[in-house]
């Protein structure tokens, strides 16, 4: 009988029960981000990073279909003169998305009145 010798290397990456590397959500997102940022195909990135192509052209999909995070909407008080004429015109968006725009500070200012009684 021979022996055999063999050596085990453990790289860190997590891998299921068939044997897969697992990527975390985190690090999958840097690399779509990546990808994107680049200049090479999804075959020739998929390939460069050592990702089955299906499998990044699965996250670069799935990424596509998320809502992108935006930086919340932040809204300023300004005071204006009543007689006061914009160079361009002005806009006020209502609650219900309702638009109005104009030119003059006390027609809009008006306006806004009749509609909310």
């Amino acid at each position: 009988m021979s022996t055999i010798t063999a050596e085990v290397v453990d790289t860190g990456e997590k891998r299921d029960a068939r044997g897969r590397r697992v990527t975390s959500g985190a690090r999958r997102r840097q690399l779509v981000q990546a990808y994107r940022g680049g200049g090479l195909t999804m075959a020739d990135f998929a390939r460069r990073e050592g990702i089955n192509y299906s499998t990044f052209a699965g996250w670069v999909a799935k990424a596509a279909r998320e809502p992108v995070p935006r930086a919340p909407v932040r809204f300023a008080e300004v005071a204006l003169p009543l007689g006061a004429v914009a160079a361009g015109p002005l806009e006020v968006r209502l609650p219900d998305g309702t638009v109005l725009r104009g030119p003059r500070v006390a027609e809009l200012a008006a306006l806004v009145r009749a509609l909310r009684a």
